[in-house]
């Protein structure tokens, strides 16, 4: 898992006003929580911590005013109408501690032939996993699965180091049939209609 290097600042002024102040300049306002320590207020450069964002649960190392800190995002807010970052929660940990974290479930290969659908029931799995070795998702291979098949979390094969969280009898995946849509009735009529026409 890659840990990425983002410069950042401690602040001290705090509300919506100086929110509005540090996303205006291209930044954004965070929190660093963990460890029992205070929370510590932090602003990153927005367009690193974006790119960043786009790799799951990935690693942040902090330059904070000097001192390294290693962090994860927990929690990130973005504006609903043009998705940019808003605030980001960040969980403070050290190399070799474990964390809880979500996962992408990705899948591969093909079903069984015919009619079938593919449901995913969960997006993603909560595993306990080192901090510092998180993996980014897990794939599933649903090859061969037919109608009325499932894949269970217990089912799923997980990273070395990277143990179950979520209910172990939960159902990740299931295979549907597909259903084949009955004509409407006033479809069937005015079909009749046009015959006789």
């Amino acid at each position: 898992m890659a840990e990425l290097k983002i410069a950042s600042e401690t602040r001290t002024e705090f509300g919506k006003g100086a929110a509005r102040r540090i996303r205006r300049v291209g930044k954004v306002p965070g929190v660093i929580y963990g460890h029992g320590a205070d929370p510590v207020h932090v602003t990153l450069p927005g367009h690193d911590l974006m790119m960043a964002l786009k790799t799951a649960n990935v690693l942040l190392s902090l330059d904070i005013d000097g001192r390294n800190e290693l962090v994860i995002p927990k929690a990130v807010q973005r504006d609903p109408l043009k998705g940019f970052i808003e605030h980001v929660d960040l969980l403070a940990v050290t190399r070799g501690e474990k964390v809880t974290v979500e996962i992408n479930i990705l899948t591969e290969g093909e079903l069984a032939p015919g009619q079938n659908l593919l449901e995913h029931v969960l997006n993603t799995l909560s595993v306990e996993t080192e901090a510092t070795h998180i993996p980014e998702s897990v794939t599933v291979s649903v090859e061969g699965l037919a109608s009325g098949d499932s894949v269970l979390a217990k089912d799923i094969t997980l990273p070395s180091g990277t143990t179950l969280v979520t209910d172990e009898e939960a159902v990740v995946l299931q295979v549907l049939a597909a259903q084949a849509e009955e004509p409407s009735e006033e479809g069937a009529e005015g079909a009749e209609e046009s015959a006789e026409a």
